[in-house]
């Protein structure tokens, strides 16, 4: 139901924009509304923490809300905390309430509403926690959830009943609980570091979790789970780039969900990390009338490869409480992906990714471009909609003989 929404006309659809006819938005933004922050003050990501708004005054200081959003401030405060860093708060068309980056960053009225079929925790993970660090849902990969605190609350959160409050990281022994769990499960050959978002941690803090799961021997590599190249760019340090890959093979997976979001900063934050030698991957998640339309997520998948990291995951949204009012059909998904297929290299083709409610795990879609299956042939349809057989062979044994010998030697 839409009835809280003003109308809007549709963007028009064509070309990406280039960079050096884009200024940056956040430059506008700072002047605009901390014309007395230096810059020392501004790139100090701490600084950036301390200023952060979080409460309904001092947004109102900054953005000129709309009924809905007061409301929705108003209503939400007890169930989800908000909090935006003055550097994401810059990227906010004061203008227009259907900004990608206020539409994520600041709560609406229908936030308040809990829907049918939506969940406390969405994906389970909570009967899977043998740990207060842990969650241990496939065989051999476990999450760790390093603190509760994020440097934007984003109001799609899937983890909210984790980040709606207290700001606090991990006891020490907490911390000694999870890596001890991961210790005594040799089948754990991946990390995920998240919470919360662990740059949110302290150089030290970070290197000492990272250096104890560096440690154990049979896990392979390390991913963390972070929005800060988006929301708190300031963060991504040489230091901190140096620490992630002295602990390599160390992945970072973030979450960029509209071009709007890749600055000039954010742009910065990612290569630093990528000439460390640290890969960079991102999840977006489909949001319903934020970037909802092919074009919107083949322009973001253009600029995230641009700066060198690769767009992976398209989420469908999970069905958190709170969030029906930013949940797609499962359909649009699909369509977007179709829409993209054989229209741009299929490396800047995200999965399409559900995870299903409940714990029930994260399977993947696509389009379906078989028409029909034979013994002798397969016909497809290509982009065009045109049809294209593929002869099947008569040889049909797939086993591998040398795969016995390959084990022994690698044993």
């Amino acid at each position: 139901m839409d009835s809280f929404l003003p109308p809007r006309e549709a963007p028009a659809v064509g070309a990406s924009t280039s960079r050096a006819e884009r200024p940056p938005a956040s430059a506008a933004g700072r002047r605009r509304l901390f014309p007395d922050a230096t810059d020392a003050e501004w790139t100090d990501w701490r600084w950036q923490q301390r200023h952060a708004v979080r409460s309904l005054a001092q947004l109102e200081r900054y953005v000129p809300l709309t009924p809905q959003e007061r409301a929705g401030v108003l209503e939400t405060a007890a169930l989800f905390r908000i909090g935006i860093s003055p550097y994401y708060l810059s990227l906010i068309d004061p203008e227009h309430p259907f900004c990608p980056v206020r539409m994520q960053s600041i709560p609406v009225q229908e936030e308040a509403r809990i829907r049918p079929g939506e969940l406390a925790d969405p994906l389970g993970e909570d009967k899977t926690r043998p740990e207060e660090a842990i969650v241990h849902k496939y065989p051999d990969r476990v999450l760790f959830l390093a603190l509760d605190t994020c440097s934007v609350y984003c109001r799609h959160c899937t983890r909210r009943r984790i980040t709606k409050g207290g700001e606090a990281e991990l006891s020490k022994d907490q911390m000694r609980r999870g890596i001890e769990y991961i210790r005594q499960h040799p089948e754990v050959r991946d990390v995920l570091i998240s919470g919360g978002d662990p740059f949110i941690l302290s150089d030290g803090r970070l290197e000492e979790l990272l250096s104890a799961l560096h440690d154990i021997p049979h896990v392979e590599m390390i991913r963390i789970g972070t929005r800060v190249p988006v929301c708190l760019p300031m963060r991504v340090t040489d230091a901190l780039a140096r620490t992630l890959r002295r602990y390599a093979p160390v992945y970072v997976v973030t979450h960029f969900n509209h071009p709007k979001e890749i600055t000039p900063e954010a742009s910065e934050a990612c290569q630093r990390l990528v000439d460390h030698g640290v890969p960079v991957e991102n999840q977006a998640v489909l949001m319903r009338r934020l970037n909802s339309e092919a074009r919107i997520i083949q322009e973001l998948s253009h600029r995230l490869l641009r700066i060198r990291v690769r767009p992976y995951y398209l989420h469908q949204m999970d069905v958190a409480q709170g969030c029906e009012h930013l949940r797609t059909p499962i359909a649009k998904g699909l369509e977007i992906i179709q829409q993209m297929r054989g229209h741009t290299t299929g490396l800047a083709v995200p999965h399409l990714a559900v995870d299903l409610p409940g714990g029930g795990g994260k399977v993947t879609l696509q389009p379906d471009y078989v028409v029909e299956r034979g013994e002798r042939e397969t016909v497809f349809r290509n982009y065009k909609g045109e049809r294209y057989a593929y002869p099947e062979p008569e040889e049909t044994d797939c086993s591998c003989p040398y795969d016995e010998v390959w084990r022994a030697q690698s044993r």
